[in-house]
């Protein structure tokens, strides 16, 4: 076994390792900002959070459940500002030489806000909650590979079902915090996490405050006394509290008005590529979607660069109706990039055995800014090829839970996730809960465990380049764009390096910034 120092993981050498924190994980700051400094509440307005949002970590769907979670919770692993893996509850981990079966030592000193040790059992507990045919958490795929669980002392123990090279990355999900074990299962239901901040109160969809977890086993994060997170859907009246100063920070900006905004005094725009995408999701399950000439046609219906000038002002990239982002390592470089051709899509409904289309298309900019408008852009363009796409506006309170994956056709965005496998698992799988266009594909499935098992990279790469290709040419859901995280702070907010697989700083602001 070799030690990696410092804790972070690299993600090619780490089959054989044990990765260690001998130093508590302490994240990168930026180099030539001013030292943090505690104090101050922070008020914080997310586009996001809805009525039926819930303390049930396998149920959190938007990005005001993922800052929640990260602010009063702790996990085995936590991906940093650079992309790296370091140790977060998990002080070290080892695997067997074939990567089925990895050990996770739990650090100790850590509590949760009502006192009482996390330990292995508590580990244990929380994983189990997402495992299970019954289980409706949208971490089942991820958890599925795992066959049995232990302890053995401080350490937790997972025996997968086959190697899995990227492990202890899919244990940083969101949806994978350590609740305290009770009764057989875990305590979700009080939000008693070991994170840096306690909670106060949670009203779903209205707001949620915080105050600073003095006990916190660490001494680098959690810089605020105290947090109100406010679910403000409508990004005027973000912009709006952002400019008059009853906010601090805002998600999800107006990028039509980015600029404007950037030009009030004390007011910062952040933009920063990552993972994040925005897709219409077709339910293949349903027709005409069972049918991929149409799902091809539509997506070559679709003018994808018109859609990157003229919803995300340039703040993204053209996307090519698969998830993995160019900057992720086993991005299929070779694969055609689609482009607007409605002679092609023409063609594709003839192989159909129709001359022409209708279809709904349910869209609010609660899926993501300007969903609406790139629904209607999309419309336009989709005419040239005998489509006609008739746009359904659909309220933004209740989207999530009574559109998506209700309506054949929809919009949608994705943060993306740090691994392929850990995409690909969660959302088109065969069967995932999140596979929301009902898609299944046999070669996908026999390459989504051989990837995960191999560990020859090159062998890998071009498994994972198979599978994009799959997805793009026979897959449920056309990703026409990549978007930036764009978000605007006061300049009373200061922060370092800003992670990109997530948005905002990977929704781990809450322990990461401070009061300048």
């Amino acid at each position: 076994m070799s030690i990696i120092k410092g804790g972070l993981l690299d993600r090619r050498g780490f089959l054989k390792t044990t990765v260690a924190a001998t130093a508590a994980a302490t994240l990168p700051m930026g180099g030539a900002m001013a030292a943090p400094k505690r104090g101050g509440n922070l008020r914080v307005a997310k586009g996001h959070g809805q009525t039926t949002d819930t303390l049930d970590p396998g149920q959190w769907s938007n990005g005001y459940m993922l800052a929640l979670g990260f602010g009063i919770h702790g996990y085995l692993t936590e991906v940093a500002q650079d992309g790296s893996l370091v140790p977060n509850v998990a002080e070290s981990w080892e695997a067997s030489a074939d990567a089925s079966e990895w050990r996770f030592k739990v650090r100790s000193g850590v509590t949760f806000h009502s006192g009482k040790s996390v330990t292995a059992e508590d580990v244990m507990a929380s994983i189990d909650h997402h495992r299970g045919e019954d289980s409706t958490s949208a971490a089942g795929p991820l958890v599925a590979p795992i066959t049995e669980i232990s302890v053995d002392g401080d350490t937790v123990v997972f025996k997968l079902d086959a190697g899995n090279a990227d492990f202890p990355f899919i244990l940083s999900d969101y949806h994978l915090p350590i609740c305290k074990a009770t009764d057989g299962g875990i305590d979700w239901q009080s939000g008693d996490g070991c994170g840096a901040y306690t909670l106060k109160s949670f009203a779903p969809g209205v707001s949620s405050t915080f105050e600073r977890n003095a006990n916190h086993w660490r001494s680098d994060v959690g810089w605020f006394d105290s947090i109100e997170l406010l679910a403000v859907v409508d990004p005027n009246a973000r912009t709006t509290a952002l400019v008059s100063g009853d906010v601090h920070a805002i998600d999800k900006i107006d990028l039509k008005t980015a600029g404007l905004l950037g030009r009030n005094p004390g007011v910062t725009i952040e933009s920063i590529a990552g993972t994040q995408h925005y897709t219409f999701a077709m339910s293949t399950n349903q027709d005409p979607y069972t049918d991929n000439n149409i799902r091809q046609a539509l997506k070559y219906g679709i003018n994808r660069e018109e859609l990157v000038e003229k919803i995300l002002f340039g703040y993204g990239s053209v996307g090519n109706d698969h998830p993995i982002g160019p900057g992720q390592r086993f991005f299929n470089t070779e694969l055609e990039q689609k482009t607007y051709d409605p002679d092609k899509a023409k063609w594709y409904l003839e192989q159909a055995g129709i001359d022409s289309l209708e279809v709904n298309l349910s869209a609010a900019d609660a899926a993501f800014p300007g969903a609406v408008d790139a629904a209607t852009l999309f419309q336009n363009s989709a005419k040239a090829a005998g489509i006609d796409l008739k746009v359904v506006r659909e309220p933004n309170d209740g989207y999530w839970s009574d559109v998506w994956m209700k309506k054949p056709f929809s919009a949608v965005y994705w943060g993306g996730r740090p691994v392929e496998d850990q995409m690909f698992a969660t959302a088109y799988k065969c069967g995932a809960d999140w596979n929301d266009s009902f898609w299944c594909n046999d070669r996908f499935e026999e390459l989504l465990v051989k990837a995960r098992a191999e560990l020859n990279e090159d062998t890998r790469r071009d498994m994972y380049f198979e599978m994009q290709d799959i997805v793009a040419n026979d897959g449920g859901v056309i990703i026409p764009m990549f978007a930036n995280y764009v978000f605007a702070v006061g300049d009373d907010v200061a922060h370092g390096d800003l992670a990109s697989n997530w948005d905002m700083d990977g929704e781990r602001w809450m322990e990461r910034w401070w009061f300048a």
